[in-house]
């Protein structure tokens, strides 16, 4: 992986988790505007949408849909289970109890012009979606009560680590597991830390999926195309 792609992808990563990054469109008509805005990256995507599959039954929940800068939607996430909150710090509520299973879906690019036409983008891959998740497993578990004078230097840190085990996806770092995508066995690659799990592989929908979580075994999860995106609302 490239340095450009890295810098495209941490700057998705650190916009606002559930607020879109494109324009709003005229789309899901019936729905409140509100809604319309959350979802609207979601149904211009030209690619599939994954998330657990139907053995989950717990709450469902968008996250963002990030498109590149000429309005092309590259990836995004689907949330099951509880959502993640930073809100640890003020309500008193124990580090860590939340859980829930965050999929990843990119959409499998080839190496292309920029939109401004002065580079290259770097062709998605499986790594991609091992650094996704890793940030954004990291996006929502890091150590609440650290002093934030230590955290920005904590988050560097172990941003720099994801991204270096992204890159190395078939390394040590990394072990094998076998789940349903869309009911047929995949391989992915998985690694576990004291944050959380996180996994990277590829569907058959020409995309790739990353899924982090915590609280919520992996070993039990299985994969699948989401129908009908408005039931995450």
């Amino acid at each position: 992986m490239e340095t450009t792609s890295r810098t495209g992808v941490q700057e998705a990563v650190a916009s606002t988790p559930g607020t879109s990054a494109l324009p709003s469109a005229s789309v899901a008509h019936g729905m409140p505007a509100e809604a319309r805005r959350k979802i609207d990256g979601y149904l211009m995507a030209a690619f599939p949408w994954y998330g657990l599959d139907e053995a989950f039954t717990g709450p469902r929940w968008l996250m963002q849909a990030v498109a590149s800068v000429d309005g092309t939607v590259e990836h995004g996430s689907t949330g099951h289970g509880d959502e993640p909150s930073r809100r640890v710090e003020t309500d008193g509520e124990v580090p860590g109890k939340r859980r829930f299973a965050v999929v990843v879906t990119v959409a499998s690019r080839p190496l292309r012009r920029s939109a401004d036409g002065t580079g290259t983008l770097e062709a998605t891959s499986v790594s991609s979606a091992a650094w996704l998740a890793g940030s954004g497993l990291l996006s929502c578990t890091w150590p609440s009560r650290m002093e934030h004078a230590l955290r920005q230097e904590w988050l560097d840190q172990q941003t720099a680590i994801a991204w270096e085990l992204a890159d190395e996806v078939g390394g040590e770092g990394w072990s094998q597991l076998s789940l349903p995508v869309d009911g047929v066995p995949a391989d992915f690659h998985y690694r576990e830390s004291e944050y959380g799990w996180v996994l990277a592989g590829s569907a058959s929908e020409g995309v790739h999926l990353g899924a982090y979580g915590r609280g919520m075994s992996a070993y039990g999860l299985g994969f699948s195309v989401v129908k009908d995106i408005a039931a995450y609302e």
